[in-house]
């Protein structure tokens, strides 16, 4: 039995580099293995879908939020809208479209939101500045059918699938 470990213990040493470094060929292939690992974990992770999925639920928690306050303004005067000027046709929620923003802030809402891809106050910094004369636009759409629902709706939603399909977001109540 002895013989049998001396004698495997003496093939271990054959392969053991006595200054215990590394041959620039293993360094080369342990680097070579971690960059097909990493490009592997690249693609599963996909950062582009990540980032369009999280601006599209941004997107949808704004449209909620907004239509929750225009609810609670048309509960407070009774189901008038005539003040806020939301029309039949799509308009873009700004200065020059549906003027909403200062209505609704800060009554109903704390601070308007804009849509995440027109943000244009910096990043971390999502809301439109509705001071009197101030230009914005929120990147978000209004109108009202004809039994006067609201609809407001994201159109810059972003593509999260490969087939080329846009999700809508849009919220009627």
């Amino acid at each position: 039995m002895n013989s049998f470990i001396s004698t495997s213990s003496m093939k271990m040493k054959k392969y053991i580099r006595k200054d215990g470094g590394f041959t620039l060929i293993e360094i080369l292939i342990v680097i070579g293995i971690i960059a097909v690992l990493a490009g592997i974990v690249l693609i599963a992770v996909n950062p582009a879908r990540q980032f369009a999925q999280a601006n599209n639920a941004h997107r949808a928690s704004d449209v909620n939020a907004i239509l929750n306050a225009i609810g609670q303004y048309v509960v407070d005067n009774k189901g008038n809208l005539t003040a806020i000027g939301i029309t039949t046709t799509a308009q873009d929620i700004s200065n020059s479209g549906a003027d909403i923003c200062d209505v609704l802030v800060p009554t109903y809402i704390p601070s308007f939101p804009t849509d995440p891809e027109s943000n244009t106050k910096g990043a971390g910094i999502a809301e439109a500045d509705c001071t009197t004369g101030h230009p914005y636009n929120a990147g978000y759409q209004v109108k009202k059918d004809a039994n006067g629902r609201i609809t407001v709706s994201a159109p810059k939603t972003q593509d999260v699938d490969d087939n080329g399909v846009t999700p809508a977001i849009s919220i009627t109540r």
